[in-house]
């Protein structure tokens, strides 16, 4: 799922905003995200598409409905929903809307990004409205910061398949595994993390976006889950995920994100997925599982201009093993991040995404 372009900043304090909901049926409301206090929630009426379950009103709020925002454009579509701009038509504050194909009794998602909502790297979501699903059912309907870059693939896209300079590709690993840290550190497996993904603005900034595969780790009694690892974007896939019914503890779900990481990361730097078939072909599904998980893990090639810190990274990250794959704490510590110089990558990073967009 893509989520992109952004025309006016919705944060309002360093701590970034948040959004609430919950995995029952019922959603509860977002935290205050000012100024848009008017983000208040009301019970479903038939009908209508609103937000559910209404807390006490908001001083000065008013009800926000999906007929309060006006259709932009088309932004993306894919397995799990569709992706529009749109413009609250009272305040003109410019969104990304996310409408599930289908509804269900647990909206893992929502409860994802709320856990998520206080980490700067993640993709805001201010309000989860209820809206029509595509079997005529109630669906979530997200309604996310936008990104006015796009998404780093569509970066890659319009740079002509030329891989990112690792001082740029380091800050977009820096910012991802800050991204990974704060997830998992509140008990949430991002599970699809590739350059559709992760989004950008024209200030340089990259955030994680898109949890429709994510999984909650822990029970409401902070007991660990054995979670389904099995669904995702195949060439992002581990080798374990590609088990008959995978599963995974916190731990190898987090390692599974990892792996997700190193395969992102090397693909921004050649250019292309190192995992596509001659001439940029998707491979088949199992010719792809053969080569992951029977073939030997990605890296640049030799004749590639890399340096020693990057191929340490991708092989940290890149182990077939998940028990001997690097955490995403000891990435945060390997040199290819941490002893990037912070002011000339975070320029890097900013000078490509604008050079994109003119």
């Amino acid at each position: 799922m893509v989520v992109a372009a952004a025309d006016v900043p919705l944060q309002s304090s360093s701590s970034g905003a948040t959004v609430s909901s919950t995995r029952s049926s019922m959603v509860r409301p977002a935290f205050p995200i000012a100024p848009h206090e008017f983000f208040r929630r009301v019970p479903a009426a038939p009908r209508e598409t609103t937000t559910k379950k209404a807390p006490a009103p908001a001083e000065g709020g008013d009800e926000l409905r999906l007929s309060d925002l006006e259709h932009v454009c088309h932004l993306g579509e894919g397995a799990c929903g569709v992706v529009t701009k749109v413009r609250h038509r009272r305040t003109g504050a410019v969104f990304a809307l996310k409408t599930a194909h289908y509804g269900g009794p647990d909206d893992e998602e929502a409860e994802a990004l709320r856990l998520c909502a206080s980490s700067r790297h993640v993709v805001r979501c201010h309000a989860v409205l209820s809206g029509p699903g595509a079997d005529g059912g109630e669906a979530p309907a997200y309604v996310l910061e936008l990104m006015d870059a796009g998404t780093l693939a569509g970066v890659l896209g319009r740079r002509g398949g030329r891989g990112f300079p690792e001082r740029a590709l380091a800050e977009v690993a820096a910012r991802c595994l800050q991204g990974l840290a704060h997830a998992h550190s509140r008990g949430v497996a991002h599970l699809d993390m590739r350059p559709d993904n992760l989004l950008a603005t024209s200030g340089g900034d990259v955030k994680i976006g898109d949890f429709s595969v994510s999984r909650i780790l822990y029970d409401e009694h902070h007991r660990r889950r054995r979670v389904s690892v099995a669904a995702g974007s195949p060439m992002y896939l581990s080798p374990e995920r590609f088990e008959p019914d995978a599963r995974a503890g916190p731990r190898g779900a987090a390692a599974a994100d990892v792996w997700g990481l190193g395969v992102t990361v090397l693909e921004l730097f050649l250019g292309s997925c190192p995992f596509l078939g001659s001439g940029g072909v998707k491979l088949p599904f199992e010719k792809l599982r053969r080569a992951i998980c029977d073939g030997e893990p990605p890296s640049a090639p030799e004749s590639a201009a890399a340096s020693p810190e990057l191929r340490g990274f991708l092989a940290a990250c890149l182990q077939k093993d998940p028990t001997r794959r690097a955490t995403v704490t000891q990435l945060l510590a390997h040199p290819f991040v941490a002893r990037r110089s912070v002011e000339e990558s975070r320029r890097a990073l900013r000078e490509l995404i604008v050079e994109t967009l003119e």
